[in-house]
């Protein structure tokens, strides 16, 4: 009797095709490790644009500030008491507020100073210097003493020990043992003996952040005043011994405050909400209760400038995530689309070994599991090492999303080829009718969904992370695809008609069967058209959204100088003879123009004084030209030009709507300086100039010749602004020191040194090149489906004739126009997202600074996503044809072949 042998199906199929079986690892490799590594590194982002816009601001908005009336207590026992308090209000703070316990500053400060008579001390203005007294309770790792002792002894006969840092003895003239005392106004009198001097390790650090008058003296102005004069504010280090002295210095109560800083590099975006949260309960809430309960000071006063910084980085997040998100939803469409295209190529490749298995007895389910067993085989080591790959080479803290992502990647490359064989056997079963209709109802049900997205998302606008403005693009680029589907048969059966009316057939040969599909199909599949349709619409909307960015920046800094760059002389001085000229000729500059410019000027309308005014004069013809490149104030130079009947007739001039009342024609006398007046007519109306960066400002626009005709002296400009790409350094360098310069490359630099945006556009070209290269594998896929007919083929043709060379033109007739048209496709889907979706889009996040919200359809940086994606599908089908083209006629015809 014999025994059947029953070999492993997997190790069996494994071993079959072997090759195969490694591009299904590697593709799901990819796809799951793009999927855990998103959400990682939009988190990281978010984290290092939330700790970069923290480093930038004061150091004391990033503290807890919590401060109480002092306890009547002397002596050592008085510092020792703050210790205390400070041990009982650390354990207050959540995880979401984690300690930077290196730069806790706590202590004891006197809240008035007092004046230091003393002959000999510096005084920039004649005005005594101050001093504020601070005991400091913890200094280990922030001072080094460089002269002298700390002081050690509790004042006696009413001289206090203090010491002071090197920087404030310098600038007073103050020597280690010398004796200040006080003016005496205050009783009692205390006078302080310098016995120390230290240095600062970290001037700079956040340990000195609210005390920078401890580590050097400061210059501050007396109150009142518009020119007040200035006085010297130094703040000296007491003992411990010395703490209650601070009572009788400020002539009352002295103030304890213990500052807490927060360590923001170790808060995340995410839990943003939570740290606003347990920030808030500090300040007044439960956990200030709780804080002044444990530490026994129940008038504990909490304050922290952090919440509002808190709040502005969830707002930003929140406004920036939907743009963040368009990149990333659009790659993931098209490795949809490619785990798909690899399942189908599959299916068909087994499509005869499985329709033998079911000839054989084999049930669906069996082939089912069979099939689901090869994948778990391939597929889930390929997933699991991408995941771990993933969350150890970009670490966070938080793994939920990139596992829940990870997941969803890995069932749907378990699962892509086993489904799409059960659908295959099972709509082979369906007649051919009930499948063309079921096909219908989906795409008109795909159309009713973009059409209600692009609706809702019109109607409503959007707020936050909004999944239909992510959502309506993929919808628009699906729905692209599917017309495409659709008419592309049409198309390119017309070129084929109109080919065939040529002398050759290799062109109406390849457009023929482009127009009926390959491998056997009756249509072309929409699979390689939507991938390709994905990708260009996704690309071309994040393109043209950051070109709008790009704009707006530009305009707005062009507005914010009035031109490109602008130079500007000291007050009562004028520009050098010539630099008009040399600043004219520097490299880049395309239009330089000078004028003169004085602000509140006194214009007197029909009797009545109106608000002062910025007078401009100008030359009308470079002006004009000027105001319509910068977007403000254009008009038509012919209106300045009017000659005069002579030297008392008034000038022509434009003024702001606001003194041009009903409209032109009225006249208006300008008082300048030095009782000079001029008599102005105007002949037109301009809604604010170059020269004036507020667009509200009252401006009146003379020609610079005919008010030198009346007031000579004004003939010299003290400005210039030009257009072109010229440097700070270049500029700089032309002008002379005193003189101001400001370019809109600076301005646009400032809007744009913003982690939070620069990460967002990473994030998008990053999204941008996978999906290239996933678009590109889907062109690859569709070639390879359709390779082992089209080769027989061509080896059928050889042997009739067909020359190598044409055989390469039937390849390129045949697989281009698809994947062209589909490209172009892709190039109109996202030129109407753009027109659809972009009056909703808010940019203000991204530029910088409130903006109007709305994309500009512009079209370079669509087309140029068109033009790469077209790029690499033309040469992918070049290198599939040439491949094609050199395989013999002997491996192609073989006998029995069924191709």
């Amino acid at each position: 009797m014999t025994v059947p042998v029953r070999s492993p199906w997997v190790r069996t199929r494994l071993r079959t095709a072997p090759l195969a079986a490694l591009l299904t690892a590697v593709l799901a490799f990819c796809a799951v490790f793009l999927a855990a590594a998103l959400p990682r590194e939009l988190d990281r982002s978010a984290d290092q644009a939330l700790t970069a816009s923290l480093q930038r601001v004061d150091q004391t908005d990033t503290q807890i500030q919590a401060d109480a009336a002092p306890r009547q207590q002397t002596g050592p026992a008085r510092a020792a008491d703050l210790d205390v308090a400070l041990a009982a209000l650390t354990p207050q703070l959540s995880p979401h507020l984690p300690l930077d316990a290196h730069d806790v500053a706590y202590g004891e400060r006197s809240r008035q100073p007092r004046e230091l008579p003393d002959p000999g001390l510096a005084r920039p203005d004649g005005v005594d210097p101050r001093l504020n007294l601070l005991y400091l309770g913890r200094t280990d790792g922030h001072l080094h003493l460089v002269d002298g002792h700390w002081p050690n002894a509790a004042p006696r006969h009413g001289v206090l020990q203090v010491a002071l840092s090197r920087a404030t003895a310098r600038t007073l003239g103050v020597r280690v043992g010398q004796l200040l005392h006080t003016n005496g106004l205050m009783a009692p009198r205390i006078d302080v003996q310098v016995v120390g001097l230290y240095t600062p390790l970290e001037p700079d650090g956040r340990f000195w952040a609210g005390l920078s008058c401890a580590t050097h003296a400061c210059l501050l102005p007396l109150p009142g005043g518009d020119d007040p004069p200035r006085y010297w504010l130094a703040t000296a280090l007491i003992g411990a011994s010395s703490v209650a002295v601070t009572d009788t210095w400020s002539g009352g109560l002295g103030e304890d405050f213990w500052w807490l800083p927060v360590d923001y590099t170790r808060l995340h975006g995410d839990t943003l909400a939570l740290s606003r949260a347990d920030l808030s309960s500090w300040m007044g809430g439960p956990t200030q209760q709780a804080a002044a309960e444990a530490s026994g000071r129940y008038n504990l006063l909490v304050d922290s400038p952090l919440l509002a910084l808190l709040d502005r980085a969830a707002a930003r997040q929140a406004a920036i995530r939907p743009l963040t998100a368009i990149g990333p939803a659009g790659l993931a469409g098209v490795v949809a689309v490619v785990l798909c295209l690899a399942a189908g190529l599959t299916a068909e490749r087994r499509a005869a070994e499985l329709r033998l298995l079911r000839a054989r007895g084999g049930s669906r389910r069996d082939l089912v599991l069979r099939l689901l067993g090869e994948s778990l085989s391939t597929v889930l080591p390929a997933g699991l090492l991408a995941t771990w790959l993933a969350l150890v080479l970009l670490p966070t803290p938080r793994l939920l999303p990139a596992l829940v992502a990870a997941v969803a990647a890995l069932l749907f490359a378990l699962l892509a080829v086993p489904v799409r064989t059960l659908l295959r056997d099972t709509l082979a079963l369906r007649p051919a009718r009930r499948r063309r209709g079921r096909r219908l109802v989906a795409e008109l049900a795909l159309l009713a969904a973009a059409v209600a997205a692009v609706a809702e998302v019109r109607r409503r606008g959007v707020g936050g992370l909004d999944p239909l403005q992510v959502a309506a693009p993929l919808l628009l680029a699906a729905v692209g695809a599917v017309l495409l589907a659709r008419c592309q048969p049409l198309l390119v059966g017309a070129l084929a008609r109109a080919a065939g009316r040529g002398s050759g057939a290799v062109g109406f040969l390849g457009l023929a069967r482009a127009a009926r599909g390959t491998g056997g199909a009756r249509r072309p599949s929409v699979l390689p058209l939507l991938a390709l349709t994905l990708a260009v619409t996704t690309a071309g909307f994040g393109a043209a959204t950051l070109r709008s960015v790009s704009d707006s920046r530009s305009a707005l800094a062009r507005l914010a100088v009035g031109g490109d760059a602008s130079v500007v002389a000291p007050p009562g001085a004028t520009l050098p003879p010539g630099l008009a000229r040399s600043l004219a000729a520097l490299p880049g500059v395309s239009l330089g123009t000078a004028f003169w410019e004085q602000d509140d000027v006194t214009v007197v309308k029909d009797g009545a004084v109106q608000p002062p005014a910025t007078l401009v004069a100008v030359d009308p013809q470079t002006y004009a030209r000027l105001a319509r490149a910068v977007g403000r104030g254009a008009f038509d130079p012919a209106q300045l030009t009017t000659p005069s009947s002579g030297s008392g007739s008034p000038v022509p001039g434009l003024v702001s709507g606001d003194l041009a009342g009903a409209g032109s024609g009225h006249g208006y006398a300008l008082r300048l300086d030095g009782g000079r007046q001029l008599q102005v007519t105007g002949v037109g109306v301009v809604t604010g100039t170059p020269a004036v960066p507020d667009a509200t400002a009252t401006v009146v626009v003379l020609p610079a010749s005919a008010v030198a005709a009346r007031l000579p002296d004004v003939s010299r400009p003290n400005r210039w602004l030009g257009l072109g790409a010229v440097g700070d350094a270049r500029l700089r360098a032309a002008v002379p020191a005193a003189f101001g310069t400001d370019t809109s490359a600076a301005h646009v630099a400032a809007l744009a040194d913003d982690p939070l945006q620069a990460a967002a556009a990473r994030i998008f070209w990053a999204c941008t090149v996978a999906t290239w290269c996933f678009a590109l594998l889907a062109v690859l896929l569709a070639l390879v489906r359709a390779g082992p007919e089209r080769a027989a083929l061509l080896a059928r043709l050889r042997t009739m004739g067909l020359r190598p060379r044409q055989g390469l033109r039937l390849i390129l007739a045949e697989s281009l126009p698809q994947t062209l048209t589909a490209a172009l496709g892709g190039g109109l889907a996202a030129t109407a997202a753009v027109l659809l979706l972009g009056p909703t889009v808010d940019l203000s996040p991204l530029v910088g600074t409130p903006v109007p919200t709305g994309l500009t359809l512009t079209a370079p940086p669509i087309l140029e996503q068109t033009l790469i994606v077209a790029g690499l599908v033309a040469v992918a089908g070049l290198a599939e044809a040439t491949v094609q083209g050199r395989r013999q006629i002997t491996v192609e015809l073989r006998a029995g072949d069924g191709r």
